[in-house]
């Protein structure tokens, strides 16, 4: 609930800044507002306050980042990567433990002290869509009727 109010408070200074920093005088006058000596201030007097409220506005808005940014991080807590995969419940002792080898009857060979086979990659296909159909490489592709 904190976090909405400041984080709406957050947009609110942001547009406030941005409209101020709008407002003010550049060097080409672009939409600066510049008062006469009819207006309600003089043009410095104008200067000066807009400068001070672009002070105030940009303190206000990198303080309220810096308290969202501290907020948000205590309201996750304190919990990191290690912290999720649960590290203390791991028994040290189960680590080094060679890996159960499987029956002799799933795949593996009779003989522990024959080589094991090599792997073989297996065929790839190829789409060709004028013809629309899979083709092995190996085998020539048919020719269309004509």
């Amino acid at each position: 609930m904190l976090l909405n109010l400041l984080l709406v408070l957050e947009i609110v200074i942001s547009l406030a800044l941005v409209v101020v920093v709008l407002l003010q005088r550049s060097e080409g006058g672009a939409l600066g507002m510049g008062g006469g000596p009819g207006g309600f201030m003089t043009a410095r007097g104008a200067g000066d306050l807009l400068t001070r409220t672009t002070w105030i506005l940009g303190s206000a808005f990198f303080i309220l980042a810096l308290l969202l940014t501290i907020l948000s991080g205590r309201e996750r807590g304190a919990s990191s990567v290690v912290d999720r995969l649960k590290v203390d419940a791991i028994d040290p002792t189960t680590l080094d433990q060679p890996a159960p080898k499987p029956p002799s009857g799933a795949g593996q060979p009779a003989n522990p002290n024959a080589a094991p086979s090599p792997l073989q990659a297996p065929t790839p296909t190829v789409h060709n869509p004028f013809l629309g159909q899979d083709a092995a490489p190996s085998a020539p592709a048919p020719t269309p009727a004509r």
